[in-house]
């Protein structure tokens, strides 16, 4: 299983910097089970928030409603457990917030890598980022 950072979804949804025919294509394998997967309930936050700063309300929403509905794709919920290992890494790594909770997330589903485009997550020993 690998654990997919909010960016990958971002460039799927928004064709970011050139990634996002690899991004999608990435999240159709998801989808048609080739590839499995999971992400934390705080990329629904992002992708909305991006797809709403750069794109309208309604492309906002149904970017949001793509994530929650997506095949194959486990959602890891942002409970006490995932705050207090992302806590730890934060001081252990300096990561920020947002990528210590990710973190937090892909290690306590027991992935080995993370598909970001964040070389922060480069920092971090208990996983492997690779990106797109």
């Amino acid at each position: 299983m690998i654990y997919i950072d909010s960016n990958i979804f971002i460039y799927a949804a928004l064709n970011l910097e050139d990634l996002g025919d690899r991004a999608r294509a990435l999240l159709r394998d998801v989808q048609e089970g080739k590839q499995r997967a999971a992400s934390s309930a705080l990329t629904f936050d992002e992708i909305v928030w991006a797809v709403r700063k750069y794109r309208s309300f309604e492309d906002s929403v149904a970017a949001g409603e793509v994530f929650l509905n997506m095949p194959n794709l486990k959602i890891v919920e942002v409970s006490g457990d995932i705050l207090a290992m992302a806590l730890e890494l934060m001081r252990r790594y300096r990561l920020d917030p947002r990528d210590s909770i990710h973190a937090a997330s892909a290690i306590s589903k027991k992935t080995k890598v993370i598909l970001s485009s964040d070389e922060h997550f480069d920092r971090v020993k208990e996983i492997r980022r690779k990106g797109l």
